[in-house]
């Protein structure tokens, strides 16, 4: 059996976690330096200016600071690069609108059928990105926009033919990576005809494995450009059905989806990210120490848990007591843990947090993005 300490390095590796405000506490400090996550996710709460999130990501990155010897450690993740997380679709779901200003949804961009423009969405969403030391955008949605979805996911979605979505989204994704932002196709297996918010609910999709093609081609067709692959906390009845007495579980806590689709179906190789473990969607199912637990063991290489300090402990406490003994569940997490080592090493390799953004730069980004606005709004007309 591993070491304590390797095994402990390896679990943490599994987990992208949530700060509480715009300030790194000593508490934050302390439970962070000992779990050493992979990656840390930002929300509207903590971000208040560029000097403030420069001082928050040097913070974080000194907690995972070691003496040279000790910088890539026996289970292979170096203790520089770590995964620096926001979600920024443009539209609604847009954490930097006080900051910078509102960007685009991706319908209104998709909506203008200029390919052009896709990859300009992403790269001026990359450059504000980057400009404020982020490495990861959690987008673009992959959902489609179908009758049912309309009230939930709004103008998230970008069409509700796959073509088109899988089509922004290459633009989108090429315009993240030219500048340096890795993206992630969500919500796997696809929300598009869900009509709750998993936030709260479990939706339930009464689809067939045939009505679910359409959902899944966006998948297919950008499997080699994702780096990262968000699974949704929807249930699927009609397609995996659950035991006897069971309710029918979450993609996110699925093998079918996660493994025999996603990983050998569709031959993903990325890395495999459950949504926010905190949502209402899964813990609906089972309390988070158990889901968590049962989403690594179904292929999961990352969970997210993003806001409550507690919730992250538990998870990882969870996830570490089931592999001190259970060796088989050991070896996954051992597996999973490589894959994203890996990851790291291919994506992240001289990664460096950039100097705070200066007023001249958001200001420059500020016009850059006003400029795309008019540019969509322009082809609307």
């Amino acid at each position: 059996m591993k070491s304590s300490t390797i095994l402990r390095r390896q679990v943490g590796s599994l987990f992208i976690v949530g700060l509480e405000g715009v300030e790194f506490s000593a508490l934050e400090a302390a439970w962070l330096r000992g779990l050493q996550p992979s990656g840390i996710i930002l929300f509207k709460r903590n971000i208040a200016s560029p000097r403030q999130m420069h001082a928050l990501w040097q913070a974080v990155a000194t907690t995972r600071q070691t003496d040279s010897a000790e910088k890539n450690s026996a289970d292979g993740h170096s203790k520089d690069g770590f995964f620096r997380c926001v979600d920024l679709e443009g539209g609604t779901v847009d954490r930097l609108r006080d900051l910078i200003g509102p960007t685009p949804a991706a319908a209104a961009v998709a909506a203008t059928g200029r390919p052009e423009l896709f990859q300009r969405h992403g790269a001026i969403v990359g450059r504000m990105l980057a400009a404020l030391g982020f490495n990861v955008d959690l987008a673009p949605v992959l959902d489609l926009a179908t009758p049912a979805c309309r009230a939930v996911m709004g103008s998230r979605v970008a069409s509700a033919d796959p073509a088109v979505v899988a089509h922004y989204a290459r633009g989108f994704l090429a315009g993240l990576a030219a500048r340096g932002i890795l993206g992630c196709g969500k919500h796997f297996p696809g929300l598009g005809s869900g009509s709750f918010d998993s936030h709260q609910k479990t939706p339930k999709i009464a689809r067939t494995w045939e009505q679910m093609q359409p959902d899944l081609a966006p998948y297919r067709v950008l499997r080699g450009s994702l780096p990262f692959v968000m699974v949704n906390h929807a249930a699927y009845p009609k397609i995996e059905r659950p035991k006897i007495e069971q309710r029918a579980q979450p993609a996110s806590l699925s093998h079918f989806w996660i493994t025999e689709i996603l990983r050998k179906q569709m031959k993903y190789r990325g890395l495999v990210l459950s949504d926010d473990m905190e949502m209402g969607g899964v813990l609906n199912h089972a309390s988070i120490e158990d889901a968590s637990v049962q989403a690594i063991a179904v292929g999961t290489d990352l969970l997210e848990v993003c806001h409550r300090a507690d919730r992250i402990l538990s998870a990882y406490e969870a996830v570490l007591r089931e592999a001190e003994h259970s060796p088989p569940f050991a070896r996954i997490v051992a597996a999973a843990s490589q894959r994203v080592a890996r990851a790291k090493r291919r994506w992240l390799h001289g990664d460096t947090l950039p100097r705070a953004a200066s007023t001249v730069q958001i200001d420059r980004l500020r016009r850059e993005l006003e400029q795309f606005s008019r540019a969509v709004t322009e082809c609307a007309k």
